[in-house]
Order: C-alpha cells, then sequence, then structure tokens
C-alpha cells in the first residue's frame, strides 16, 4: 500500500467527523428554538370550543323521560394554550344536574338555564379559564311516570318504484311501538311516523332501518323500525265487463249493443290471477239518456279493484235500445 493510499481513509473520517459534528449542533439550536417557540405559542391566550358531557341525576325510579335530552354542551373557553392543552389532552368529568332541582313535576318538564350550565362548567375548569359562551344556551327535558299508549307506525315520505313497476305491498315491523309522554298527548295520539322516506326508483325489494320521527316530549320504543318495501312489474290487461242499466223506471229495460265492453287496465304481474269480471261495474244511466237524448249510450266505469291503476273503458259509447216489458 502507497503512503497516499494509507492517508485516504483517515482524511475522510476526519471530514466526516466535522460533518457529523456541525449537524447535530444545527440539531440542537434547532430544538432549542423550537422549544423557546412552543413556550411562547403557548404562553399566548386563545379561544377553543370544549365539548363536556352532561347527564341528570337522582331520577325516581318511575320516571321516564321522554325527551331527547342533550348529552353534551359545547362552551367556548380562554385561556393560555398550556391551559387549553390540558383540556385537549384530559378527559372531563361529566356535568351532573340534580333532577329534583331542575324538574317541573307539575308540568312533566324540565329547564336548565345557561347559568346553571357555565356554574357547573366552571367547576371542570382551571380558575383562570373563562366561559364566553355555552351551546345550547339551556336544556329541556320532558319526563312522565310510566304512561304510555301502543300505537301504530305510519310510512312518511316518497315511495316512489320504477318505471312500469308499482308498490305491491309493503311491511313494518314491529308495526306497533309504545310511546310514553303526558297523559294529554297520549290520549289524541293515533300513530307515529317515520322520518321524511325518498325512495324512489326502485325495481327489487327494499329493507331498510328508518328512525321515528322525533317528537318534542314523546319517546317511541323502540326508536327504529324496519320496512320492507315490494314492488311488481305493470302488465297492461283488459277484461270484458257486462254493462249493467241503472235508474231504470218499472216496466222498462235498456239493452246496450254490445251487451260488454272492454276494461283496459295496469296490474302487476303477480296479481292478474286475483282481478275478475266482477269486481268493476260498467253502468248506463237511464236519466242521463232521458235528459240528453241521444243515439248513442254513454258508459261509466263506476268500480274496479283497488289493485289496477289506470282503467279506462275501450269504448265510451254504444247503440242502445229502450224495451217497454
Amino acid at each position: 500500500m502507497t503512503t497516499a493510499n494509507w492517508h485516504r481513509p483517515r482524511v475522510k473520517n476526519f471530514l466526516l467527523g466535522i460533518v457529523n459534528k456541525e449537524f447535530l449542533i444545527f440539531l440542537f439550536f434547532l430544538a432549542l428554538s423550537l422549544t423557546f417557540w412552543l413556550l411562547i405559542t403557548l404562553n399566548e391566550s386563545y379561544e377553543k370550543e370544549l365539548e363536556i358531557p352532561v347527564y341528570i341525576t337522582n331520577m325516581p325510579k318511575n320516571v321516564v323521560i321522554t325527551s331527547q335530552s342533550e348529552d353534551t354542551i359545547t362552551v367556548t373557553v380562554k385561556d393560555k394554550g398550556f391551559s387549553l392543552l390540558a383540556y385537549m389532552t384530559n378527559k372531563r368529568t361529566p356535568l351532573a344536574f340534580n333532577f329534583d332541582a331542575f324538574a317541573n313535576k307539575a308540568a312533566g318538564k324540565g329547564t336548565i338555564s345557561a347559568a346553571d350550565i357555565t356554574r357547573m362548567a366552571y367547576l371542570q375548569l382551571y380558575t383562570s379559564t373563562r366561559i364566553g359562551s355555552v351551546k345550547p344556551d339551556h336544556i329541556e327535558f320532558y319526563f312522565n311516570y310510566g304512561e304510555s299508549k301502543r300505537v301504530p307506525v305510519r310510512l312518511a315520505g316518497k315511495i316512489v318504484p320504477g318505471k312500469a313497476y308499482y308498490l305491491a305491498g309493503r311491511k313494518v315491523w314491529p308495526e306497533m311501538v309504545t310511546v310514553y309522554a303526558q297523559q294529554n298527548v297520549l290520549d289524541t295520539l293515533k300513530y307515529v311516523s317515520t322520518t321524511d322516506l325518498d325512495i324512489t326508483n326502485f325495481s327489487d325489494t327494499v329493507i331498510r332501518t328508518i328512525e321515528l320521527r322525533h317528537v318534542k316530549g314523546i319517546k317511541t320504543v323502540p326508536a327504529k323500525v324496519r320496512i320492507a318495501l315490494y314492488p311488481d312489474i305493470l302488465t297492461e290487461e283488459t277484461k270484458e265487463v257486462p254493462i249493467t242499466a241503472i235508474n231504470m223506471p218499472p216496466g222498462k229495460v235498456l239493452r246496450t249493443f254490445p251487451s260488454k265492453v272492454t276494461v283496459r287496465f295496469a296490474v302487476g304481474a303477480t296479481m292478474f290471477r286475483n282481478v275478475t269480471p266482477d269486481q268493476f261495474s260498467v253502468v248506463a244511466d237511464y236519466n242521463e239518456l232521458m235528459a240528453h237524448p241521444s243515439e248513442k249510450c254513454t258508459l261509466h266505469l263506476r268500480a274496479y279493484p283497488h289493485t289496477v291503476s289506470r282503467c279506462h273503458l275501450d269504448t265510451r259509447q254504444v247503440d242502445y235500445l229502450i224495451e217497454q216489458q
């Protein structure tokens, strides 16, 4: 090994040592400056929204809360960054409000004011912290002593199957729910509704879990129901239906030519076999003929089964003859 080759690794190690020392010094001063910056920043005052859980304590065993009471409040606080950092990292103790202190037992209602919320919130905060606002600005809760009633569930909103389909059936389970409310409310309550549905353009069975509509002062058990919607494809069908004369005076007979007419309608494919001609009513009115004499008799479709739609007559007028018996 030559002298030049022997000195080369030592020079390289020496230069790397200088670079490493300078880099470590740079990191030290960078960390030091960041620390000073953080201390200065956290020593400034800021505003921060804090969420604090709330609940009602010491409720009698026979009391049922019938409203969706707030379970958290949002408090806007102002303090130095050190305090706000502690709030963000520590779990806050819930605010407990005594039932007897806030409940109006005669009205079945309780109100916790913003002043009461603020006073209780200060107990969870440092003495240096100031509260700017509280949301909500008050808490209302409704209750009763176990009065309840079973009522049916109704679907609300928009339910429209796809083109060429119709709603052949629907199911809600449970069909009945238990409602807790003040007795005067229970006396007039006939049903509860789901939240507004928006189910459109479907061609297959739809099954969903739906929340019941929230009404102030009313609690439903359960608060959700399952629904099923069964669409069926529509087909156009016809039936031959006999014409019936109405309002005929004694001794006279109305004969029409033809004696039957075609009724055209849309029906679900699975329902067609249940549709029979006797479910339709096509009439010719003698009084109308006398009031408005004409060479032809006007027909009217008076009845048809609820399972069909777009029901109409192929022929609205026919020849007729009135005979004396």
